[in-house]
């Protein structure tokens, strides 16, 4: 007879079943995001996506390991990796990005389980580096030829400046568009954009952040299905609620309002569906509010004091790495154990 280590109890639930059921939760994301941004939006998808399997089966076959393709773990990587950048992204762009994600997010440390960060951001970090003009070019979102041609931007040859969009945004008519998200026209303009613009994805954002109502919808379908730890969603974004109503409270109108903070840029993906990357976030209670509290927390203080007018990737990646040591410290104490 074979005995096995403890636990021996299964919940029948495997990390392919997990990773599988987080890219169906993101189907969603990636329709209306299409929905907004047309082809372009597809293409960037599909493109990111395609670069991560490839990079993952590429990783495989330089490593000697058996094909981990059927894992979805390299898939959950590219469309999340594709929902955080800008639709106006050039594709080849996108490749980089993928590859970036796996090689130096995930491969380089061993591969899923091992990696410290999470791969997505990761890659959308490598390419903030390489390419800080193309990941800060914004397009308008329903634009009337959307699903008949491309954003300019998006068909750039390798390593060729990107074509610029103005002349593509006057030549479908829009009118009124800035080419600055929501939280770059209040942290430059003190503007505050309508609720009902952050809802329905009218703002300027990337490619998956332009609905937090619709990442919430997503994101309750995974703690639902307990596919998700319900506490480091509630603890980032309280942690971000309390900090923006209390630099509200005690700063006035100099401070933006806190249904800017929670609406718009990343930080419903973020918080939703990056943070609680089970590989880069703590297991112990305890720890767990601590690590959502910090990357909340975090992402205000970038927002609010730093040069950037998003902090979620940064913040995120900051609570990957004081992960372990919140594990570490905050465990709970062990039954029947004395204090030293």
């Amino acid at each position: 007879m074979q005995l096995r280590a403890s636990p021996h109890l299964h919940s029948g639930r495997d990390v392919p079943t997990l990773m599988r059921h987080v890219v169906y939760a993101l189907l969603p994301v990636c329709a209306f995001s299409i929905w907004q941004y047309g082809l372009s939006s597809l293409a960037l998808i599909v493109t990111v996506t395609l670069s991560c399997l490839a990079a993952e089966r590429i990783s495989n076959k330089m490593s000697g390991t058996v094909n981990t393709l059927s894992d979805w773990s390299a898939t959950i990587t590219g469309v999340l990796l594709a929902l955080t950048l800008p639709p106006a992204f050039p594709l080849w762009m996108g490749a980089v990005a993928g590859f970036a994600a796996v090689w130096l997010g995930k491969s380089l440390f061993g591969g899923l389980g091992h990696n410290p960060f999470n791969p997505a951001l990761v890659g959308r970090a490598f390419v903030q580096a390489a390419f800080p003009t193309a990941i800060t070019t914004w397009a308008p979102a329903f634009t009337p030829q959307r699903f008949v041609e491309f954003i300019p931007s998006s068909l750039t040859l390798p390593l060729m400046q990107p074509n610029d969009i103005t002349t593509w945004v006057s030549a479908n008519m829009v009118d009124g568009f800035t080419g600055a998200t929501p939280l770059a026209r209040w942290k430059f303009e003190h503007f505050v954009y309508p609720v009902q613009d952050m809802i329905t994805g009218a703002a300027s954002a990337s490619t998956g952040e332009t609905s937090a109502l619709l990442l919430l919808v997503c994101g309750l379908y995974l703690i639902a299905r307990k596919f998700m730890d319900w506490r480091i969603p509630v603890a980032v974004v309280g942690s971000a609620l309390l900090l923006a109503l209390a630099f509200r409270l005690f700063g006035g109108d100099e401070y933006p309002p806190a249904h800017l903070v929670l609406l718009s840029g990343g930080l419903m993906l973020g918080a939703l569906f990056m943070a609680t990357d089970m590989a880069t976030s703590p297991v112990s209670p305890r720890a767990i509010w601590a690590y959502g509290a910090i990357i909340g927390t975090v992402t205000i203080l970038i927002r609010y004091f730093g040069g950037l007018t998003e902090g979620v990737m940064y913040a995120i990646l900051f609570g990957n790495a004081l992960a372990p040591l919140l594990d570490k410290y905050l465990q709970p104490k062990v039954f029947g154990a004395r204090k030293k």
